[in-house]
This record gives C-alpha cells, structure tokens and sequence, in this order.
C-alpha cells in the first residue's frame, strides 16, 4: 500500500485483494455454490457497522427483502467462514450488572476497514461506526478481551408500570485485573449528546474505570461525575492513554 501514490491506485488494490484473495479463497476452500449470498450476506454487517444482529434476523432478511432462501444453517457456516478468514470478527454482549453473557443478538466488526471500504465502493462512510469499529481493532491489538456492554435499568412508564430498559456501552475491555467501561462518541458538542454518551456508564458502580472517547479534539480530563474523556488521537498515539 505504502508504494501506490494515488488514491484510485490504492483502492483498485484494496479491491483486488477482497476479491481475488479472501473471498475466491473462502469460495474455493469451502465449495461454494452461492457465491452471489456470500457476497450479499458480507453487505450486511459491512453496511451496518456495529449493529446487532443474529442468524435469525439474517436469515428474516434475506427472505423478506432480498428474496434470497439462504437457510439460518448456511448463514451460520458462511458467518464462520468469515471470521476465519479473519474478515469479520464477533463481539458478543455482555450483561455488566448480572455478570453473564448474552448469546444473542451480537455485534460483528470488520478486521480490516480498508477492506470494508473497497467491499462497499467507498460509499457508506458514517465516520460514528468507522470510529467505533477503529477503536474496537485497537483494543484487540493491544490484546484486551471486547465485548458489547449491556446494562439493564428499571424504571416505571407515565402509568406507574415497571419497564425494563437496556443501555448499551460500546466496550467492555479486559486484560489482566483491569476493566474500562469505553463509550466511542464522534460528536459530543451539545449537553444532549454528553448525557447520551453518559448514560449508561453513570449506571455502573465505580469498580472500574469510564472511559469516553470523543473524535473532537479534546484535552484528556476527568469530568464532575468521574468519566475520562479522551480523544481518538491520544487514545490512538498513545498506548497508555487509558490509564491516566
């Protein structure tokens, strides 16, 4: 990549490798006959970034509204074969208040998100999931364990009923006898968008550290209720930006 000097250079390569060497290998390697849903079924979490989904709800897809009958058992196969060929990868949820894991529905980030790009023409360019997906990846090299957060909130509707809510945090990294509870938020210039990012953490005890990470550029601060905010590039540049 370092040796092509133009934009269209990089993406005619970028392009070229997803097709000629990940998916004409997993086609080969795995004796694929409906080549066209491998591709279709990619589009998906390439175009939803961070979306929840399961085989069931792809399968529902598929049916309704791409008329395509692709069974829950290929999707299954067809999502392995993704991962294995180190494409796509699996996050899965993470109940912070129950402590246990939810099977379903889960998140799937792209390994690499140049990939991604050229599979998608280098349309779909929401910079919110791609910061997301960049700070997932991160997090992976510099070998914590990721997983979706989820955190359950009761509370009672204008008629007085109990109701059920779940917050979600981006991230919940682990390594070793650290935790960091992350948000990744690409804007956060409004008193709405701070208590939206806010939320879910400000629900969990003060065990482990909270972490925002803002695409603004910021000055790494703590603010009044105890969150770290970052920005992308302090966090990027600098390993050890978490733990100040």
């Amino acid at each position: 990549m370092l040796s092509l000097k133009t934009e269209d250079q990089k993406k005619t390569y970028l392009q070229n490798l997803l097709d000629t060497v990940y998916l004409t290998d997993i086609i080969e390697r795995y004796k694929i006959r409906q080549d066209a849903e491998l591709r279709e079924l990619l589009q998906i979490p390439a175009s939803g970034l961070g979306s929840l989904t399961n085989p069931h709800k792809l399968e529902r897809t598929f049916h309704s509204k791409k008329n395509v009958g692709l069974s829950y058992n290929t999707i299954v196969s067809y999502l392995d074969y993704l991962e294995d060929a180190f494409l796509i990868e699996k996050a899965l949820r993470y109940d912070v208040k129950g402590k246990r894991y939810i099977n379903t529905p889960y998140k799937f980030y792209f390994t690499d998100l140049g990939l991604r790009n050229a599979f998608l023409g280098f349309r779909q360019m929401e910079m919110n999931h791609i910061m997301e997906n960049i700070i997932y990846n991160e997090l992976n090299v510099r070998d914590y364990s990721v997983d979706v957060g989820v955190v359950e909130v009761h509370y009672k509707d204008k008629d007085q009923q109990s109701r059920l809510k779940q917050l979600e945090v981006d991230f919940v990294a682990n390594k070793g006898d650290k935790r960091y509870y992350i948000q990744s938020a690409y804007r956060m210039d409004t008193d709405a968008r701070r208590a939206q990012e806010q939320r879910s953490l400000l629900r969990i005890d003060k065990s482990f550290k909270k972490i925002i990470i803002v695409g603004d550029s910021i000055y790494s601060h703590y603010n009044e209720q105890g969150i770290l905010n970052v920005s992308i590039h302090d966090f990027l540049l600098d390993e050890h930006s978490l733990d100040r």
